[in-house]
């Protein structure tokens, strides 16, 4: 009998692991279904239908001025695979003038929300589409080459670095920047409700700000703050004008402009620990005794977890490497060596902003170490956005190397003290 009982377990096992191994074969499908998805307007068509509004595939393709007769069919079929991922709900109504016949239903989830404009008219949806956009997708062609032969899978498909690359392509610029610049501007707004030390600030340098998105949200909310938003020239170009907001070209290796606080939000994790160093230095000479460094960085657990956090982490950790020479995703140590050796001597974990995602970080310019505090703001939609909807299709590309992948952090408030 237990011979019997350990067969049938060992069997059972057996066929779930055929049957997860089947799954991670077809993965693509689902980031691919959501990219379009997103890319027809079907979060948008839902939303404005209304908060409990339910549509049918048929009714969302005449929404979307679709020609193809068969589209509703096809949506159907998508928006059946976004539900199986609990992307949007599925009601399944039976047709009472057909015995056996059904149509189904679908409306918005809290995750689906993030791919529609919000109240500000930003979402998720522009990060998505830069995520799947050729330039990034034909990166991971490389990636056997890279790990055999050296270098960077970008580098080795498009000739030059990612930072460099948008000069050359209006397109892929317009495309990266406003990607940016959405997320920025959701991922800012929780900050701003978590992190209360840009109050007592008066100059804040934006390291690396894009558009100037951060900024302007921060002296939005801080009047009184003289805002600096410093990138390389081919990207303050197009930003637009903001009230309070200076808008400065320049390399952030070779000098960073002065302040009584610097900001960097997902900066550090692009490079190396070389590049980081020099970075930090650069920071640490602009700012003025018990002035700060504000970061948001992801924080890597030492030991690999079967968690949205660890997976999503791991994911961020081996998309960078696909991207960026050096770049990568840092533990505790990782981000305390760099303090040190940058001359800081301490790390202050101040608040995390979406657990696992993004952490509020100082660095303090003075002589005194700070105990480590936590604040945590928890939104597991977003969190369940950044695994299901990007992880699963990075999950598929990487299948072909090794079998890791791409997105999510856990962003760390952090204090460098000097």
């Amino acid at each position: 009998m237990a011979n019997n009982i350990s067969n049938m377990v060992e069997l059972v096992e057996a066929e779930e692991s055929f049957i997860h191994a089947t799954q991670l074969i077809y993965a693509i499908a689902f980031p691919m279904g959501l990219h379009s998805a997103s890319q027809l307007g079907v979060f948008d068509v839902l939303q404005k239908a209304g908060k409990d509004a339910q549509l049918s595939a048929h009714e969302i393709a005449s929404r979307i001025s679709c020609s193809n007769p068969d589209a509703p069919k096809m949506l159907d079929r998508i928006l059946a695979l976004l539900a199986s991922h609990d992307v949007l709900k599925c009601l399944l109504i039976q047709d009472e003038q057909k015995l056996g016949s059904f149509h189904r239903l679908y409306s918005m989830t809290p995750v689906a929300r993030f791919f529609a404009p919000n109240s500000d008219g930003v979402s998720l949806g522009p990060f998505l589409a830069l995520i799947q956009d050729n330039v990034f997708l034909a990166s991971w062609s490389e990636l056997n080459n890279a790990i055999r032969e050296g270098g960077t899978p970008f580098n080795r498909v498009h000739g030059r670095h990612l930072f460099d690359y948008p000069s050359f392509d209006s397109r892929f610029n317009q495309v990266f920047n406003v990607a940016m610049d959405n997320h920025s501007q959701i991922v800012m707004r929780k900050v701003l409700e978590c992190y209360k030390g840009f109050k007592d600030i008066k100059r804040l340098v934006d390291v690396g700000g894009g558009l100037g998105a951060n900024i302007h949200l921060i002296t939005s909310k801080y009047p009184h703050i003289h805002g600096i938003n410093f990138d390389l020239r081919h990207v303050i170009q197009h930003a637009p004008s903001y009230s309070g907001v200076e808008h400065v070209s320049g390399d952030m290796f070779e000098s960073v402009p002065r302040g009584d606080a610097i900001f960097l939000k997902w900066i550090l994790h692009d490079w190396s620990d070389e590049h980081c160093l020099k970075l930090l230095k650069n920071c640490y000479d602009a700012l003025p005794d018990e002035g700060r460094v504000i970061i948001l960085e992801a924080v890597c657990p030492i030991i690999p977890a079967n968690s949205f956090a660890a997976k999503s982490t791991s994911q961020l950790d081996v998309t960078m490497m696909t991207l960026i020479p050096g770049a990568k995703e840092r533990n505790r140590q990782e981000f305390m060596d760099l303090a040190t050796n940058a001359g800081f001597s301490g790390i202050k974990y101040v608040c995390c902003v979406f657990p696992s995602l993004e952490d509020v970080a100082e660095f303090v310019k003075i002589g005194r170490y700070y105990a480590v505090e936590s604040i945590l703001i928890l939104d597991h939609n977003f969190l369940h956005w950044v695994m299901m909807v990007v992880g699963s299709y990075l999950d598929l590309m990487m299948m072909n190397v090794c079998m890791c992948f791409f997105f999510s952090f856990q962003l760390s408030t952090i204090i460098f003290n000097c």
